[in-house]
């Protein structure tokens, strides 16, 4: 199986984050993707490749225009704003507020296209995110190309953000922009799966009102955790797109006993869809030592879920999400990315 990643990838490297109220050390860090990286190498899951850029007409199809020219122009507005270190926003459009006309002012631009205060921009925010979203790409081309399989060594992550804001860590939608892509380039159906522990809640508002690109997430009750307010079960499309996203909030503590049964519940559904290609948006925060989830995953249950997925017999994109214990990152990814091999 070929991984795809950018040292550039590497560059984006936040200090501190805002989460339980108050300002911490950062979890979504480059020793996460190094630490994948090492075990792909020492495993020898396959080759390592460098990916392509394709530019941002890839980016535009998914996300607006606008918030990708804040996300680009970002550093050089806030230095002119005489800001230095990492930016939080602070302010957001919600409820009776506005969100047009678009602030000029650098915190109303913050507020307007995030939707957390723990997820800093830095210098090099946009060219990590943007070598992220090229591996995915390129990833996603090898299954055009005829691969069976690929895996995306996304970083930072991407299943949070949407079509023009950022949060949990997530400033462009990897496996959204991959899906968008395989379809323009003649993949008629598209599933992705996400099975981080936080809700891809950018994911599913991207694709909610189509029928092209069926969305399945397992995941963390939002009545108990992050992102809150999208996730739900009763949440399953909206025109075009209603019957086409499927939810499956779980309790904290579940362990693979409980998460499987969902998990048979979302490949029958994808037995049913029988997309061209599978998008997994591969979250390992699943795992019992995770610093911020609560899920109960031990080492061999990323091998079993790796094996779930190979039964499907499809096309299988992974696109690396979500997994802050780091010690234990590489070793649980390649066990997931191992079982496929070895379903």
């Amino acid at each position: 199986m070929k991984t795809v990643f950018s040292p550039v990838q590497l560059t984006h490297d936040p200090k501190m984050e805002i989460s339980d109220g108050k300002l911490k050390p950062a979890v979504e860090i480059p020793s996460r993707a190094e630490m994948v990286r090492s075990e792909i190498l020492a495993r020898k899951i396959g080759p390592l490749w460098t990916p392509q850029d394709f530019g941002r007409a890839p980016l535009e199809r998914v996300h607006t225009g606008e918030y990708l020219d804040f996300l680009e122009s970002f550093w050089s507005r806030w230095t002119g704003a005489g800001r230095q270190g990492e930016a939080f926003p602070f302010v957001w459009p919600v409820r009776q507020l506005r969100a047009a006309p678009t602030p000029s002012h650098i915190d109303g631009l913050l507020g307007r296209f995030s939707f957390d205060a723990g997820t800093p921009l830095g210098e090099h925010t946009w060219a990590a995110a943007t070598a992220s979203a090229n591996s995915a790409l390129t990833a996603a081309r090898f299954l055009r190309e005829g691969d069976r399989s690929a895996f995306a060594l996304c970083r930072p992550p991407g299943h949070h953000a949407a079509a023009d804001y950022f949060g949990g860590y997530c400033f462009l939608n990897n496996a959204a922009i991959a899906a968008q892509w395989l379809r323009d380039q003649g993949t008629a159906r598209v599933a992705i799966l996400d099975v981080d522990y936080h809700h891809g809640n950018g994911t599913q508002a991207i694709f909610y009102e189509r029928a092209d690109v069926m969305f399945l997430s397992i995941h963390a009750d939002p009545k108990e955790e992050y992102p809150y307010f999208l996730g739900h079960a009763d949440e399953t499309g909206e025109k075009a797109g209603k019957g086409f996203t499927h939810n499956w909030p779980l309790p904290p503590g579940t362990d693979w006993t409980r998460y499987s049964e969902a998990l048979e519940e979302a490949c029958r559904w994808l037995t049913v869809y029988s997309p061209d290609v599978l998008i997994v948006s591969l979250g390992l925060d699943t795992y019992e030592n995770d610093p911020i989830s609560q899920f109960r995953f031990v080492p061999e249950d990323f091998l079993r879920l790796g094996a779930r997925l190979a039964r499907l017999g499809k096309p299988t994109l992974f696109v690396m999400e979500g997994g802050y214990a780091v010690d234990a990152l590489g070793s649980n990814c390649v066990n997931v990315l191992e079982g496929f091999l070895g379903g």
